[in-house]
């Protein structure tokens, strides 16, 4: 801004003193102060706006930074996925052709070979966990209690009358 030292002030004051008159001078000096005081304001307004405006663009040139990273990023994981997809299922098809010409036809297991095996797992799972609800049990004829080898002879013994219940 200006440069004003005190005796440029000083300077000013006494033409101010002697143009305008000691009567009318402490009301001129708030006026100049006030409209000074308001351009300073309006200034300090316009420099913080055009700092903002910076930083916006600023701002704006990152982002756009980030996001073309981020394209090129998603590019090449893109690029690296499809790739990998393609050595998988020539893998997948090289070991395909090599199983298909080193097994003979009868070991080959056929879709109802699998399927018989999954069911039998099945159901071999189903009879083996206990936390089945009992109407499930019930319904597909599984246990509905596990009892030991001397509980079922005491029950199902020969020449008794009545079977002794294992759960009283």
């Amino acid at each position: 801004m200006i440069d004003l030292g005190i005796t440029k002030i000083a300077l000013i004051g006494a033409v101010a003193l002697v143009v305008i008159g000691p009567e009318k001078l402490p009301a001129v000096a708030r006026m100049a102060g006030t409209l000074f005081g308001r351009a300073q304001r309006y200034i300090n307004s316009v420099k913080a706006e055009v700092n903002r405006e910076m930083q916006m663009d600023e701002l704006r040139k990152m982002q756009d930074n980030i996001r073309d990273a981020a394209s090129s990023i998603k590019k090449t994981v893109n690029d690296n996925i499809v790739e990998a997809e393609q050595e998988f299922t020539e893998a997948i098809a090289e070991a395909d052709f090599n199983t298909y010409n080193s097994v003979p036809w009868s070991h080959t297991p056929t879709v109802n070979d699998l399927a018989a095996k999954n069911r039998d797992f099945r159901k071999k799972k189903l009879s083996q966990s206990s936390s089945l609800p009992m109407w499930f049990k019930r319904q597909s004829g599984r246990k509905l209690r596990v009892s030991s080898g001397a509980a079922r002879v005491a029950r199902y013994r020969p020449g008794s009358t009545k079977p002794v219940k294992f759960f009283n």
